[in-house]
């Protein structure tokens, strides 16, 4: 066994021990913080030798009042015939306010670094409003609008800076009682240059398999219209598969 699948057995055991361990806790009343970890590992070998491998994370807050506070994190990473080929980091964080049933207020913290997109580091900071079409137990469908800053630093370029818009969507369909079909879609805008956009698009579902233990399988969409190299592509995709546990 070399050391790449004897990490991702330790990997796998992890998850599906902790997975079990919850599992017999008994019923407790819901939580004010929730959240998931999560992580996938393939290797292939023979006339092609890769490694994928990619970390997730997300937190939630919610009292069940107004205000409900969000963060997800993202690391992705991967190697072909021993050359890196993809290596990417992100996370948001998100304040959100219910002014109705409907409609909402929210601050946010956007964060990406993409080595193979020349980003070394992109912060955006906004504030904006939304509004949710749908809204039922089963379905979420929310649009929203934000303004405020960008800073944003390329390789052999002084860090640049600017004001920022951004839309987003976002849907959520609970399928039944173990699966689940996400998607969302979000395109930042630099107000100093409106051609100079980054488009994150994501869908995928997450299904039960064990107690707290789920499986994820999501198509992961990047489309930057101005890459900070012209000889760079503007598109990136990725196939991501993941195991969960959620606490």
């Amino acid at each position: 066994m070399t050391f790449r699948y004897f990490v991702a057995a330790i990997f796998l055991a992890f998850f599906l021990s902790s997975s079990l361990a919850l599992a017999q806790q008994s019923a407790e009343p819901t939580p004010v913080y929730t959240g998931n970890v999560g992580g996938g590992f393939a290797v292939t070998g023979g006339n092609t030798q890769t490694s994928n491998f990619n970390l997730t994370a997300a937190l939630t807050r919610d009292p069940k009042t107004k205000n409900v506070i969000k963060g997800t994190a993202a690391y992705l990473r991967g190697n072909q015939n021993d050359l890196l080929n993809l290596d990417r980091t992100s996370f948001n964080f998100r304040d959100e306010y219910s002014i109705s049933k409907r409609t909402f207020t929210f601050g946010q913290l956007d964060y990406l670094r993409d080595k193979f997109k020349g980003i070394i580091f992109l912060w955006v900071p906004s504030a904006g409003v939304g509004y949710k079409l749908v809204n039922t137990g089963s379905t979420l469908f929310a649009i929203d609008g934000a303004a405020g800053g960008l800073v944003e630093r390329n390789p052999g370029r002084t860090t640049s800076k600017s004001g920022s818009l951004i839309s987003g969507e976002r849907f959520q369909r609970k399928l039944s009682k173990t699966a689940t079909f996400t998607e969302s879609l979000s395109t930042i805008w630099k107000t100093s240059d409106f051609g100079d956009s980054l488009t994150n698009f994501s869908a995928g579902a997450t299904i039960t398999l064990v107690g707290n233990l789920e499986l994820k399988l999501e198509f992961i969409d990047s489309y930057k219209n101005k890459p900070s190299n012209p000889t760079l592509k503007k598109n990136d995709t990725a196939f991501v598969t993941a195991f969960v546990v959620k606490y």
